[in-house]
């Protein structure tokens, strides 16, 4: 047998029962010769396995589980109090930590897991006991204790167990709380005052809210992913327990005070985003429904590539479908909106994107029924015009009290931009035009523009492109029988209240938030719109690129929203300092002409610069078309 370190071995459990033997000195013996090896030792790579500590620990589990057959039910013996008092539990939870002796971690996460499995005596309530307990769980799933897995396993069900048996102790186990309502945990039987019950946070500080350090449940869900199939299954069964609990109060725990909620919708993210993107939506369906407990059995075959990922998801969703199905309504409610929030919920901006970008490709397809269903169809009666002459006194009144329309503009282009009396617009015309023009390329005032300094073009560069774009929308609408000019105000039947429809009003919603939203979207939704604009539809042209519209009350209109937009901006600027020497920066950054780096306000600039740009094609789209009825 291994060396016992010279001295006579002391007593083994056989020698217990004979009367002459006093439990407790053994007990102490084979405790100081496990703490006596750390002051002896001189061979440090000698694996615990080939120490005395194992069978040390052997013993002292079997003095404790002998000492409390022979006394009186819910007594504490004399070997119990003193593993309590001495904190042996703390002590080797330490010793697990530092992995010394190598394997020392399996050793005691045996030891732990066979005295609360053994003894019955409840012990989980005192400090001394969950706080060890507690520093053993922060230890799973580290890359020192990868070995033990199986040890780590063993340990958890036990907890589980245990916690089944009283639900209370949860909340011990969890937070470490030896204060549920504001008491102290139970003073250790015949301790001094206040041995092993203070508690490091101090009394009654209430629970604290989910922290990732590793507790049971970050260890359960991490045993859950094991390569090795038992310890998975046993850890989801183990899981499936916890979520399980009838009583209120251990489920609201749970909810609080372990990540379990987020640690369970993340897996699933993480499973769903090793799937191949190139999967075969067929191969996909072809995949027979999967059972969490044979996890691992189907994905092997490699039928296709990309096959074993999709298993491990969908065993993952059925596994979830089941602890949701089983769980205290609490949990279960918890469960299924983390996974609706992480997991249904792409952020906005990467929907908005892939949804923008699929439309203005449906508006590059020469099909009539797109335009009209999406935008010209809520155009037909130009229901966003003012009916009749508006009231003279109360609109100009409110258009003085609206800072947006009077403050900062330059007057030589936004003040022309009076409404003409009466409804409708000016009657189009050449001198229309450039007025047009001049009104979209002053909107943008002179301190938030940058392209003139980097030498840029003016809008005369995005002529060039407005007219294949024009050009090319012309002759997709060439046969869709499209009127010249717009249908007389007369010929309209009045409507209710005016409503854009939900394709334009996401893109004027969206475009008010240009200076707020990511890059890439600004680029998507003024793309569309300019796309948009250069149909030859007279209502969607007059709509989207006249500036002089008199609008209904409560409408909008692209210059609408742009003229709110710039409002906004206006009291940005006041408020940013340098703002016009960092939006330059910030411009030069997306030509590349400055390395990028990190700046407060960045969207921001790249929304201004977006606006700058995006006001400058609108500018060249209704030079390039001209009067409604022609060319220009």
């Amino acid at each position: 047998g291994p060396s016992r370190l010279g001295a006579d071995p002391p007593p083994t459990f056989w020698d217990l029962r004979e009367p002459s033997v006093d439990l407790l000195e053994a007990f102490v013996e084979h405790w100081k010769g496990i703490t006596g090896y750390y002051l002896e030792a001189t061979d440090e790579s000698t694996p615990a396995k080939r120490t005395d500590i194992p069978w040390r620990l052997k013993q002292m589990l079997d003095i404790l589980v002998y000492e409390e057959k022979q006394r009186p039910a819910g007594e504490a013996g004399p070997c119990l109090e003193y593993l309590l008092q001495h904190k042996v539990l703390e002590t080797l939870s330490t010793l697990g930590k530092a992995e010394y002796p190598p394997g020392m971690r399996q050793q005691v996460l045996l030891f732990f897991s066979r005295v609360l499995g053994q003894v019955q005596h409840p012990l989980l309530h005192y400090l001394n006991v969950h706080r060890p307990v507690q520093k053993l769980l922060q230890l799973s799933g580290h890359p020192l204790g990868s070995g033990t897995e199986k040890e780590e396993a063993q340990f958890a069900a036990v907890l589980c167990a245990k916690i089944q048996q009283d639900p209370a102790l949860l909340a011990y186990v969890l937070e470490g709380k030896s204060i549920l309502n504001g008491r102290k945990a139970p003073e250790l039987p015949g301790s001094p005052e206040g041995e092993g019950a203070e508690h490091p946070l101090g009394a009654a500080t209430g629970c604290p809210p989910a922290q990732r350090d590793s507790n049971l449940v970050t260890s359960l869900v991490g045993l859950c992913k094991s390569q090795k199939s038992r310890v998975a299954l046993k850890a989801r069964e183990n899981l499936l327990l916890l979520a399980g609990l009838t009583q209120e109060a251990a489920a609201a725990c749970l909810v609080r005070s372990s990540a379990l909620c987020q640690l369970l919708a993340e897996h699933l993210c993480d499973l769903h985003g090793a799937v191949p993107p190139c999967a075969d939506p067929a191969d996909v369906l072809a995949v027979e429904r999967a059972s969490w407990r044979s996890q691992g059995d189907a994905g092997g075959d490699g039928d296709f590539p990309g096959k074993e990922s999709l298993v491990a998801l969908f065993c993952w969703l059925d596994y979830l479908d089941e602890l949701v199905a089983g769980a205290h309504p609490l949990v279960a409610g918890a469960v299924a909106e983390a996974v609706e929030e992480k997991f249904f919920q792409v952020p906005e901006p990467a929907i908005s994107l892939a949804s923008l970008r699929l439309f203005e490709e449906l508006l590059r397809a020469p099909h009539e029924h797109v335009v009209l269903s999406l935008v010209l169809r809520n155009l037909e009666a130009r229901g966003y015009l003012q009916r009749g002459p508006p009231v003279p006194d109360e609109d100009l009144e409110e258009d003085e009290e609206d800072p947006y329309f009077t403050d900062g503009f330059p007057e030589n282009g936004f003040g022309m931009a009076k409404k003409p009396p009466g409804g409708g617009s000016i009657p189009p015309g050449k001198g229309h035009v450039s007025e047009v023009v001049s009104s979209f390329l002053c909107l943008v005032p002179e301190e938030a523009k940058t392209s003139s300094c980097l030498e840029e073009g003016g809008y005369d560069t995005y002529v060039h492109d407005a007219l294949g774009m024009v050009q090319a929308s012309r002759s997709k609408a060439a046969s869709w029988g499209w009127p010249p000019a717009p249908r007389p105000l007369d010929a309209c039947p009045p409507e209710g209240q005016f409503y854009e429809g939900r394709f334009l009003k996401v893109l004027f919603d969206r475009l008010a938030r240009i200076l707020d939203q990511p890059y890439s979207l600004n680029l998507q939704v003024t793309s569309v719109l300019s796309l948009l604009a250069a149909f030859p539809h007279p209502h969607l042209h007059e709509y989207l690129l006249d500036p002089y519209l008199s609008l209904a009350p409560g409408c909008r209109s692209l210059f609408s929203v742009l003229v709110r937009v710039i409002g906004d901006l206006m009291q940005r600027i006041q408020r940013v300092p340098n703002f016009r020497a960092k939006l330059l920066l910030v411009r030069q950054q997306l030509l590349g002409l400055v390395p990028g780096e990190q700046m407060e306000h960045a969207t921001l600039f790249k929304g201004v610069v977006v606006l700058e740009e995006f006001c400058k094609e609108l500018a060249a789209i209704a030079l390039v078309k001209g009067p409604p009825e022609g060319p220009p």
